[in-house]
């Protein structure tokens, strides 16, 4: 049976059917799952960290992620910033504007009273930073590659039912814990396992994603543009390198997704800022839909869902990872603050689920409405957008009001 009992030892020896019991299982080796893993390391709690898709599988993964400054001030929390920081791409600049309207806002560092507004982080960097943290946690173990097909609660334990991933000798093993915690993304099996149902919808919009090398980088800007077909994200990435989230109708973006990659710049060029840098490649292109998702309790039976597992929203802003961290910070400290008491019971848990579910339901609610207001032509509304847009400019106590929401500031998180 291949398993781990230390973390990411794939020469680990076999371990036996029922395995060691634990207090938190996380099911999901993503970010957000390893990051909950590195706040619990120092804990007394003993931690598990169940994952189906192999190392690097996972560290193979193209997507980037916008940091905002809480993200920054949980990974410095939990220890993991000074591996990070020199691995990632700050921004010190953010411009939002209206397709070709003239009128651009900027934010700059000084609305937030900080060095840079954010960074820009590749998920192979997290994934591989936060697994190198793991590494000397002794109360930590990760069960990779290994997928959960049943879960139950009740009682003083959840029950869990893993199975390999080794397809050639599949293997069952049962692990028991005092609380699971559903880190497995928006198709969470663990979620729909407990019994925690989500609502929400899904917006006629996909987004395509793909990476630009340019001759003449600007690192310190970051832009997010609005069309009536969606907004258009431009991130800059370490090594002369762009990461674009560009939102068009379904249609639209699958063709865009099949064009060669000549005919995708030239489709391409016209939405980006006319100061775009000179761009002499493009990376493989990958598209996913939109959708806003959430589930209206985040705690369930000895069950926690977090992260994509409990909301997701629109790409617009940046703001998804950046939640599913939230989430963690809020979690980890009120499991190390319970402790040793029942880390597992409801009432235990409900300061969590008060405190998040509000907090998001205002960001999801936030990315929406950005999203139908800018994505339409209909006249009365693209003059109140741009009439916003003139406020944010002329106005700084509102700028740096909607700034700091975004970057996650105005509230507490531990």
């Amino acid at each position: 049976m291949t398993s781990s009992f230390l973390p990411f030892d794939p020469c680990a020896p076999a371990v036996p059917c029922q395995l060691p019991p634990v207090d938190v299982a996380i099911v999901g080796g993503g970010v957000v799952g390893l990051s909950l893993a590195c706040a619990l390391r120092q804990s007394a709690l003993k931690v598990a960290v169940i994952e189906a898709v192999p190392t690097a599988g996972a560290i193979a993964k193209g997507q980037a992620y916008a940091l905002h400054q809480v993200s920054r001030q949980f990974f410095r929390e939990i220890g993991v910033w000074e591996a990070l920081a020199p691995r990632i791409q700050p921004f010190e600049q953010v411009q939002l504007s209206d397709g070709t309207f003239s009128q651009t806002v900027r934010f700059d560092p000084q609305d937030l009273g900080t060095e840079v507004i954010g960074y820009v982080a590749e998920h192979a960097v997290l994934v591989d930073t936060l697994q190198a943290t793991l590494k000397a946690a002794s109360n930590v173990v990760v069960y990779c590659p290994w997928r959960v097909i049943e879960t139950q609660g009740g009682g003083d334990r959840a029950q869990l039912t893993l199975v390999s991933a080794d397809l050639a000798q599949p293997q069952v093993a049962h692990l028991s814990a005092r609380l699971i915690v559903a880190a497995d993304g928006g198709k969470s099996a663990v979620r729909e396992q407990m019994g925690l149902k989500p609502w929400g919808w899904h917006y006629p919009q996909s987004c395509v994603v793909a990476t630009l090398n340019v001759a003449h980088p600007q690192p310190v800007l970051a832009y997010e543009r609005f069309w009536p077909t969606g907004p258009l994200g431009v991130l800059p990435l370490p090594g002369d390198r762009y990461r674009v989230v560009w939102t068009l109708p379904h249609e639209m973006a699958a063709a865009v997704l099949a064009l060669e990659d000549a005919a995708f710049l030239e489709r391409l060029r016209p939405y980006l800022d006319p100061a775009m840098a000179e761009i002499t490649g493009v990376s493989e292109r990958f598209i996913f839909p939109t959708q806003l998702m959430q589930v209206n309790s985040y705690v369930g039976d000895r069950c926690v869902v977090i992260g994509d597992a409990a909301h997701r929203c629109h790409p617009v802003g940046g703001q998804g990872l950046n939640l599913g961290l939230r989430d963690v910070w809020a979690l980890a400290a009120q499991l190390q603050a319970i402790a040793p008491q029942d880390i597992g019971s409801y009432p235990q848990l409900r300061q969590f689920q008060r405190q998040r579910f509000w907090q998001n339901s205002l960001t999801l609610a936030f990315t929406d409405l950005l999203n139908r207001l800018f994505s339409n032509n209909w006249l009365p509304l693209v003059l109140l957008r741009r009439g916003g847009l003139l406020a944010l400019r002329s106005i700084p106590i509102l700028r740096q009001g909607v700034l700091r929401f975004m970057a996650g500031l105005t509230f507490p998180v531990s």
